[in-house]
């Protein structure tokens, strides 16, 4: 939505408070001059919204007496807020008997949406995966996120304002595959064309994007929340780690999940299955190594350290030191 729609919304529901809104009150909390109040009231008009002007040293606007809006009139920030909210919902488990009210919830508020926001919201709707249960999330700008989401859908090309977390700032051609929600925060995954490598950016740090002409072909392979979760494990940090754990995938997930390491076994047996248990090797990318001995006591599986020594010796100091507490009368 423009700006100046959202700031006639903002009016007018400034205007349904009640009361006499002065025109100074008006354009203080809209951010504009007063003439630009008066042209937006005049639209309010123009759409049959019974504006009433007061004159006088109090004077300014107000809504005719017994004036009731429609039942639902939202922005796109707010239908996107509510959308997002019964989706997330839906997903955590928040809902009532076999999803009824959610599920219709949705329904009539796609009913009442202009036709144009009602499609960009299923086209994001479409685009989006979770890569584990909703929590909290940050909040992304809501054209940037609905530009991206039309991006997924027709295979578009967009241009993209990025700023790195050094805080660097570039302009990107992203071909994008999808929008997924991770650990409180939103990415799109794609490839950066210039480099013509897969990239993994967060969508609060994109402040614009623009679709441009032309087209792409989304590869096959893993899905877009698979991407993010293998992005974040091979990420470059100062630790390269390896180990080998004996045991099941489900009992190594458990402590160490698909965001922070990858696995791999070292041989491959026919018909074996995750809840078999066999040597696995583990790897990771970590600034610190500190948190990792506790993790892997807290595994209570058999494991051998390839690299670092560093953790290796780690190890060796927790062990010591819950030794030497064991030990004490």
């Amino acid at each position: 939505m423009s700006r100046p729609t959202g700031r006639v919304l903002t009016l007018l529901e400034l205007l349904q408070s009640g009361g006499t809104r002065t025109v100074a009150e008006l354009a203080d909390r809209l951010g504009v001059e007063g003439r630009t109040v008066r042209r937006y009231v005049d639209q309010l008009i123009d759409l049959d919204v019974p504006v009433e002007s007061v004159r006088g040293r109090y004077g300014g606007y107000r809504l005719a007496p017994g004036y009731r809006l429609p039942p639902l009139m939202l922005s796109d920030d707010e239908a996107l807020a509510v959308l997002l909210g019964l989706v997330v919902g839906r997903r955590a488990g928040l809902t009532t008997t076999e999803r009824t009210a959610n599920e219709t919830a949705s329904a009539k508020i796609r009913r009442v949406l202009p036709k144009h926001i009602a499609r960009r919201l299923d086209t994001l709707l479409e685009a989006l995966a979770f890569t584990d249960q909703p929590g909290d999330f940050d909040t992304p700008d809501a054209e940037v996120l609905l530009t991206i989401a039309d991006a997924v859908r027709h295979r578009r090309p967009a241009s993209i304002r990025y700023t790195d977390r050094d805080g660097r700032r570039s302009e990107r051609t992203l071909h994008a595959y999808g929008i997924v929600a991770h650990s409180g925060r939103w990415y799109v995954t794609g490839e950066d064309a210039r480099i013509g490598e897969d990239r993994t950016f967060r969508l609060d740090r994109i402040a614009d994007a623009r679709i441009l002409p032309g087209s792409f072909e989304t590869p096959v392979g893993p899905g877009p929340a698979q991407r993010v979760l293998s992005a974040f494990a091979t990420a470059e940090y100062r630790h390269e780690v390896t180990l080998r754990i004996h045991g099941t995938v489900e009992q190594i997930r458990a402590h160490l999940p698909a965001s922070v390491a990858s696995l791999e076994e070292y041989a491959a047996v026919a018909g074996q299955d995750r809840a078999t248990e066999r040597w696995l090797r583990v790897e990771l990318r970590v600034e610190r190594l500190a948190w990792l001995p506790p993790v892997l006591a807290s595994l209570d599986r058999p494991f051998v350290i390839e690299r670092p020594d560093e953790l290796r010796d780690l190890v060796i100091a927790l062990a010591d030191r819950l030794t030497s507490y064991a030990r004490q009368a």
